[in-house]
């Protein structure tokens, strides 16, 4: 409860010292007022466009379908390619490596290609999407999965446990710390793809945001900015962290102090 007092003081000031910017500006003209936001302002558009135009319900509701999607594959497609390389020498040395060549590549670079094989829609932004997450849930389920602790593995062994038995009951299982970290970076990439694609894109909150720039509407713009970060606050606190303290206190890992 403290600390939701102290969040909600911190960003009221925040919005306080801008909005007497605003206004100072208003007066003394340093910048263009075009150009300058206002924080009433931006609350302004959030309510016309969830209430009364209904553009950002439109837009937000896309943009969340897209990354269900993309989050959605990149987690089952990293989870399996992570167990691939974290058991297999082979695959690690050969797929590994291009999955950590891959991985330096910036998502949004391959919107383009994208474009050239699925049309400028849907399917190229969730392409794009799941791409930007799936290498980072790849890489951290292949470490979670060779670092299993080897006493668990010999203890495996000696109650008979062999092969894909091993695997999918004791070292996916032990990974799974690891694995929350990855899912965690696959949202954190494949939110910040979305939006990229979605500027260059149809549709969603990037399209929207984009829209709102051409016709000078920077209170849009901000509007549309708050909501990209809430939707980023709400996952990581209201779900992110609440899955990450089950896990560890599961696992005898959270820090009681």
């Amino acid at each position: 409860m403290v600390i939701a007092v102290r969040r909600i003081i911190f960003f009221a000031t925040l919005f306080t010292i801008w909005e007497i910017l605003y206004r100072l500006n208003q007066v003394y003209e340093v910048r263009s007022t075009t150009l300058f936001p206002s924080p009433i302002g931006a609350v302004e558009q959030l309510y016309i466009g969830f209430f009364e135009t209904g553009i950002l319900t439109e837009a937000l509701s896309q943009s969340l379908q897209r990354i269900a999607v993309g989050f959605t594959l990149a987690v089952i497609i990293g989870a399996l390619l992570g167990i691939v390389l974290g058991i297999s020498k082979i695959a690690d040395e050969t797929l590994g490596s291009l999955v950590i060549a891959l991985q330096s590549v910036p998502s949004i670079v391959w919107l383009p290609i994208a474009f050239v094989l699925f049309g400028v829609g849907n399917t190229a932004i969730i392409f794009v999407v799941t791409l930007g997450g799936t290498w980072a849930m790849t890489l951290n389920m292949r470490m979670g999965i060779k670092n299993v602790e080897p006493i668990l593995i010999r203890a495996a062994k000696t109650m008979g446990y062999q092969g894909k038995e091993l695997v999918w009951r004791v070292m996916i299982p032990a990974s799974i710390p690891s694995a929350l970290t990855g899912m965690r970076l696959a949202w954190a990439f494949g939110w910040r793809a979305l939006m990229a694609a979605e500027l260059i894109g149809r549709g969603g909150l990037g399209r929207t945001l984009m829209d709102a720039r051409d016709f000078y509407n920077m209170d849009l713009v901000i509007a549309i900015m708050v909501i990209i970060a809430v939707i980023g606050l709400i996952v990581e606190y209201l779900v992110f962290n609440k899955i990450e303290k089950n896990v560890l206190s599961r696992w005898g890992l959270n820090d009681n102090r």
